[in-house]
């Protein structure tokens, strides 16, 4: 994934899903991985709620438009703390703590995945 203003990695894989089960498992139980994400696609532009119910470890979150520009940004997702996202997105791209801010990815930045 690389921020395309910066021509910055913001991590080195990434995995896209527009499954249902998946977007609702997102990285419950799972383990933090310093260079790895999850993408979700909706596959249209809405208002997205996040929990991190089961997720024993904080997250950087990037929500993107249609175009895959940041139109919101939740650094330091906390576990067992919940998000409304303020923005309609279509992609919500979920990444290791410190991946935002380390790929100086900032609103209306492009991304590419």
């Amino acid at each position: 994934m690389l921020n395309l203003n910066t021509k910055k990695r913001i991590v080195k894989d990434c995995v896209v899903t527009a499954s249902i089960f998946r977007q609702a498992w997102g990285l419950m139980f799972s383990r933090p991985r310093k260079e790895w994400g999850l993408v979700f696609d909706f596959r249209c532009m809405k208002h997205v709620d996040l929990h991190m119910l089961f997720v024993f470890y904080p997250i950087d979150v990037l929500f993107l438009d249609d175009k895959k520009v940041v139109v919101e940004i939740k650094e330091d997702f906390k576990p067992f703390r919940y998000y409304a996202a303020k923005k309609k997105c279509r992609f919500v791209c979920e990444l290791p703590t410190y991946s935002i801010r380390s790929s100086g990815t900032h609103l209306g930045h492009k991304i590419k995945f």
